[in-house]
């Protein structure tokens, strides 16, 4: 059963890993406003993290990025390699850039910024959880503004319009969706394509970029300047 069948079936377990009391209470109280989630265990460090995600087995992880004895990206590495049923969220500062980056490399699904708005970790969490990817607009911008700072996201740019250039009509919107945060679910309706068909088609997007996850794809989609679909309208 995938994660998505599996949160659909009851509440979205949570571990929530942090290494100051105050933020995990924060983050606990955020979640505990959603009946639909649940959080099942709390972390002081990525090491402890990893033991109790194995042990409690969550939909989602929401680390730290930076944490004693083993730090978010590590303890992400980890869970990703040894519980691929629990997706990670990253939880993140302003000035953590390259740690972004190297999440991203690790497989993690979520970035939130820590000071944003309650709602964002919700809908992140929930992202995550239907198998999707979630990056905050203010961490898309930062990962964006870094590239620049850096010289690199010229080149980079012209890296990633090259890789969506090989993609169908088809995969392209797909990609677009995913620089949204969609989940399969949610592009299917917006594409008026059946559920399992668009999975075949990220399945796609993916290989074709050569990326892991639809995180990495939904940085390419920026990276790129496919913006993602405007929202529906309201009736």
């Amino acid at each position: 059963m995938s994660r998505a069948d599996t949160a659909a079936a009851g509440p979205v377990r949570v571990l929530v890993a942090d290494d100051e009391p105050m933020i995990r209470a924060g983050v606990r109280a955020v979640l505990a406003t959603d009946p639909g989630i649940e959080v099942v265990a709390e972390a002081a460090d990525g090491r402890e993290a990893v033991e109790l995600v194995r042990a409690h087995r969550p939909h989602v992880a929401v680390l730290d990025v930076r944490m004693p004895r083993t730090d978010g990206i590590d303890a992400a590495a980890e869970i990703r390699r040894t519980v691929p049923g629990t997706g990670v969220v990253m939880l993140t500062t302003f000035g953590e850039d390259d740690y972004i980056l190297r999440a991203l490399g690790v497989g993690a699904a979520g970035f939130l910024i820590k000071s944003g708005e309650p709602e964002e970790l919700l809908a992140g969490v929930r992202a995550v959880a239907d198998g999707a990817a979630y990056l905050s607009p203010k961490v898309a911008a930062r990962v964006v503004a870094h590239l620049a700072s850096t010289g690199a996201l010229a080149e980079r740019r012209d890296a990633a319009r090259e890789r969506v250039a090989g993609l169908t009509p088809r995969e392209r919107d797909v990609l677009a969706h995913l620089g949204g945060g969609l989940s399969n679910g949610q592009i299917a309706r917006r594409l008026h394509l059946v559920e399992g068909t668009v999975k075949a088609h990220v399945s796609s997007v993916l290989a074709r970029l050569g990326v892991d996850n639809r995180a990495a794809a939904a940085v390419v989609a920026h990276e790129a300047g496919i913006p993602p679909p405007p929202p529906p309208e309201q009736r």
